[in-house]
């Protein structure tokens, strides 16, 4: 069905992007604590061949994708100070143990964890990872990217969603994101034109790093503006990879330092991150809105943790209850089914992240349910594997009270 290729579809083109910036550099520092414990991580220069991530064969995945920081800049964001405890759940019943083992063992995942209240009811790992190493997100990032703009307007740095883009990146002035809104950028509805097609060369997607070769630090921009605009905003909906990043740019600009930094102050400390953060680095200096953070599997848990409980006052108050909430419905293509604030939403009332290979986190809010999967498919997109994972999350909250 369209939505597991659509949710599956991730910045896939982030090695070319990043591993075109050897001179990348940290951007905004106000001399806080913060931004002081946030470091640039540099790795060895390599052979641009080599950062083709889609051409990774299986065995490069497994190792690469648990150490993205060996051959991507970025940023590096320690653990919390103190770190959230995760205590033990009453566990799964063994029958569902013995189906996420057995789609763990099939899919080719790294991780699975499973909180219930707050607590961890099942937690397993394969291809050698463990609770210590971190694992690349792909598109999972795009739900964070929307969970600090969240922050952004609790901090007063976005007076409104209602705002127009170009108040905050005036480079678009001019273009199709003329009367574009911060709400239509994220529900992906601004009506401007964009292909996302892995498997044509001239995609707009595919198209993103010759923007880098050519545009440097304005490569953003310099390809958002010149897309036509083929609906009026608000009235169509497209995922757009690129939208991402803008909103990743927009934050940026509005708050004075990238991502990275801001996650720590609004993300990794309040949620109590154990394992911190890595999050890769473009041209700007600024962080890739539309994917590349590495964390741990239990840290992408207490993402879901954090967000279930609100956000414990970092982003306005209901801010996940309709970041969360299908402002575009998917209808007749996929009954049940639509699109938040960057959060894809599912059927009875939960939603999640998702990002290709296999990462994902699911929310079940009146269940009280975090399940958190990392992992190596052995292709990018999988309808069958979407489908299997949505089943099995839904077994498991059928099994509680």
């Amino acid at each position: 069905m369209r939505r597991f290729k659509l949710a599956a579809a991730g910045l896939v083109l982030a090695g070319a992007l990043v591993g075109a910036l050897p001179g990348a550099a940290a951007s905004a520092e106000d001399g806080g604590a913060a931004t002081a414990a946030v470091r640039l991580v540099q790795p060895p220069a390599r052979d641009p061949s080599e950062l083709q991530v889609l051409f990774w064969s299986d065995e490069q995945r497994a190792e690469r994708f648990r150490a993205m920081e060996q051959w991507f800049a970025g940023h590096e964001v320690p653990a919390a100070a103190a770190p959230r405890a995760l205590s033990n759940a009453a566990p799964l019943d063994p029958r569902l143990q013995t189906e996420i083992a057995a789609l763990m063992e099939e899919s080719g995942a790294a991780g699975v964890m499973v909180l219930v209240d707050g607590g961890i009811a099942y937690e397993a790992y394969g291809l050698g990872l463990g609770p210590q190493d971190r694992w690349t997100s792909f598109s999972v990032a795009k739900s964070v990217t929307s969970t600090l703009l969240g922050a952004a307007v609790a901090d007063g740095f976005i007076a409104s969603l209602d705002d127009p883009v170009t108040r905050y990146i005036p480079q678009l002035a001019g273009s199709a994101y003329d009367g574009v809104t911060v709400k239509q950028l994220a529900t992906m509805t601004s009506g401007v034109r964009w292909n996302e097609d892995y498997t044509d060369p001239a995609s707009d997607v595919a198209q993103m790093n010759r923007f880098v070769v050519e545009y440097g630090a304005d490569a953003i921009t310099a390809q958002m503006k010149a897309l036509p605009r083929e609906a009026e905003p608000g009235t169509k909906w497209v995922y757009k990879t690129g939208e991402t990043n803008l909103i990743g740019l927009l934050v940026e600009n509005a708050v004075g330092k990238p991502l990275a930094e801001y996650a720590q102050a609004k993300l990794v400390e309040p949620a109590g991150f154990a394992g911190g953060l890595f999050w890769m680095v473009d041209p700007r200096g600024g962080n890739i809105g539309g994917c590349c953070l590495s964390i741990t599997l239990a840290d992408y848990a207490r993402i879901g943790q954090f967000a279930l409980e609100g956000g414990k006052g970092m982003v306005p108050e209901g801010w996940f209850a309709e970041a969360g909430r299908a402002q575009v419905d998917f209808g007749n293509d996929a009954p049940g089914y639509g699109y938040g604030y960057q959060w894809w939403t599912y059927p009875g009332g939960s939603y999640g992240a998702q990002g290709i290979f296999g990462q994902a986190i699911t929310l079940v809010p009146d269940k009280r349910l975090v399940v958190a999967m990392i992992g190596n498919w052995p292709t990018a997109t999988s309808q069958l594997y979407r489908a299997r994972t949505a089943e099995l999350v839904a077994k498991i909250a059928a099994s509680l009270n």
